[in-house]
This record gives C-alpha cells, structure tokens and sequence, in this order.
C-alpha cells in the first residue's frame, strides 16, 4: 500500500494508506493507531480499494486541536470521507475506531454502504467494566490486548530495539501523544452516550469479535446485538481484541463473505 495525504475542510492534514482496487473500504484504526506491519490491509487490499487514515496527532496526521469531542471525532471521520471524494464507502472500524464508525453511521445513516466493527468500544456494561488503559504502562498493553501476549508484545513494538534508547524515547513519545489524542473520548471510560443513539443506525452491520478478547470481553458483543439486533456477529478462536493483527486470513474472509 502506498501512503498519500489529504486535507480536510477544517483543515487537518490525513496521512492515509491506499490501496487495492474495486468497492471503496475506509478503515478506522483504534487507540494505539495503525502498527508498523499491517498484514490484514494488503489481504483486504487485494479485494477492495482501501483506505487507512490515521487520527490527527497519530504519525504525520494534524489537527488534533480540532477534536474536543465525539462529534469532532465522527464529523471529521466524514471530513476524511470527503477530502478522499468517496461516496458511500464501506466503514470498518476496530476498537475506538468501531467506536467512530458506529458514531458516523447514526449520524449520516444513508451516507455508508455496510458497517463492520471490530471489538467495537463505545458501551459500558457497570457489571463488565473495561480494564483502564491509563493507568496502565506500555509494557504491560500487550497481555491485555492479545491472545498471544508474546507475539503481540513483537507487533506493538515493531521490532523495536530497546538498547537505542533514542527509538525508544521516541517510541514512548508518540505513544504519549496517541492515547492523549484517544483520551479525549476514552477517559475517564469509553462511554459518550452511543447507545442512545444507535437507534438511527440503520446500515447492515457485522460485529467481529475475538474470543479471547480481555479488554472488552465477548459480553460487550452480545450487548451490542441486544441494540443491533438485526447485526452479525462473528466470533473468532485464537484471537484477541487485536483480531486483525492475529487472525488477518480468517478476518478477511469474514469482511469479503459479509460485503458481498
């Protein structure tokens, strides 16, 4: 996938991966941004024409001084939409991005084709609650998200050496300024009153859900469906909220089976 920048009207800069072909596929990356391998975007690349635009203040994105709310959040996620001259793309969103996602489509429900979110936040469930990610160090991100702690922990890091102690000064810094960024809508808990408004969601939805999921748990999917009851949900062995990065081969399948 190549890399190519857009600019919005409130003018922020997107960096944005593409590529691919065919059917118009956005995706919407989760707190801890966009990894420095992902496999699962050149699977779907191979099928789709996709595009990965990264969050102000995540890598070379600006703007974040734009972003106070959700609504900044979802407005700008069709500010993107627009900037890249996209009509009616399919939305995929993982974790916080599931999250934008689910708010966009209530907003404009008949400016998306099909809706697919992965271990989606958004919901809190006071009996479940969701483990804190603030006041946890980075260290410790990768036994939480994954159902490979080990593997996972080499993914976050991207093969960082961590005797360069300037990479990792850099690396704890980007890392500070994206869950700063992330916090504006995840902290203190991931809750800005979307089950309200989920009532106006009306695209085909698939929720896809890693079994092993200890962030948010596989009860936060059924709590989805209690409010989609029309959505699909799609449970995946050997995977946890990090579905993508885990399982790309059977997450594409599922993408392409449900878009079809």
């Amino acid at each position: 996938m190549k890399t190519i920048s857009v600019t919005t009207k409130r003018g922020a800069t997107v960096r944005v991966l593409e590529g691919g072909r065919g059917a118009a596929v956005v995706f919407l990356h989760g707190a801890g941004g966009l990894l420095p391998d992902n496999p699962f975007l050149d699977q779907l690349a191979e099928r789709y024409h996709v595009y990965a635009p990264e969050l102000p203040g995540y890598g070379d994105s600006t703007g974040d001084e734009h972003l106070d709310d959700m609504l900044d959040f979802a407005l700008h996620g069709w500010d993107v939409v627009g900037a890249l001259g996209l009509q009616r793309p399919h939305l995929l969103g993982h974790s916080m991005g599931g999250m934008i996602a689910a708010e966009m489509a209530c907003i404009a429900p008949n400016d998306l084709a099909k809706l697919v979110l992965i271990s989606p936040a958004g919901l809190w469930i006071p009996e479940h609650p969701i483990p804190d990610l603030y006041a946890m160090l980075p260290f410790e991100f990768a036994q939480l998200l994954f159902h490979d702690p080990v593997a996972g922990a080499a993914l976050l890091t991207g093969g960082l050496d961590f005797s360069n102690l300037e990479a990792v000064r850099d690396f704890y810094i980007a890392n500070a300024k994206r869950m700063g960024v992330a916090s504006k809508i995840l902290f203190p808990i991931p809750n800005r009153g979307l089950a309200k408004r989920l009532y106006r969601l009306t695209a085909d939805t698939a929720l896809l859900w890693g079994k092993s999921d200890r962030l948010l748990p596989p009860v936060y999917a059924k709590r989805w469906q209690e409010l989609l009851p029309r959505a699909r949900l799609v449970l995946f062995d050997d995977a946890g909220h990090m579905l993508p990065y885990e399982q790309p081969a059977p997450f594409v399948a599922a993408i392409a089976n449900f878009l079809a």
